[in-house]
């Protein structure tokens, strides 16, 4: 999970969203939640400074999701339902000049 962790640190998840992270549901039964995915939602608790759900998506549709991302991510995640959409948005404290 490490390379999640590196994703909140240098991207910042999207405040102004109800769910700036999605997770893949486990086909049949959408109220399980796999390890792998409990540790992200961690992650993206710590990213966003409160409890933030990700939001759960049907298998299908999220591989529909996903084609029209901006970026994917390859993290060698070897576990399944390690799959997650999440929405960047910016950090409006940090200034670049």
């Amino acid at each position: 999970m490490a390379s999640y962790c590196v994703w909140t640190a240098l991207l910042y998840p999207d405040t102004f969203v109800d769910h700036p992270a999605e997770r893949m549901e486990v086909d049949g039964k959408p109220d399980d939640i796999p390890a792998v995915q409990l540790e992200a939602q961690i992650e993206v608790d710590r990213a966003v400074g409160r409890s933030q759900t990700l939001a759960a998506i049907p298998r299908q549709i999220f591989y529909e999701r996903a084609k029209k991302a901006y970026c994917i991510i390859i993290t060698g995640e070897s576990r399944g339902w390690g799959c997650f959409i999440l929405r960047k948005g910016a950090n409006l404290g940090v200034c670049w000049a």
